[in-house]
């Protein structure tokens, strides 16, 4: 699993990726987790609304810093298999 961090730096996205990072060690998932500064690039992945967490390429939080219940909800369905 790719999940990607979108947002300019600002305390609110580092907040969250500190929140992925934290649930995807709790949940013991195999992901990957990058953090992306660059306007331009995660404008080109759909991103409107900073912070936004994508995971696979699909937007699944975007405009607020999400909780760590609302993280662990998202990365659980995610993480199960089709």
């Amino acid at each position: 699993m790719k999940i990607i961090v979108a947002g300019p730096g600002c305390q609110r996205c580092h907040s969250t990726e500190e929140i992925v990072s934290g649930v995807v060690r709790e949940l013991g998932l195999d992901a990957e987790v990058e953090h992306i500064f660059d306007v331009q690039e995660y404008v080109k992945l759909g991103v409107r609304l900073t912070p936004s967490v994508l995971v696979d390429g699909k937007i699944v939080f975007s405009g607020s810093v999400p909780t760590n219940e609302e993280v662990r909800k998202i990365l659980a369905a995610e993480g199960k298999p089709l």
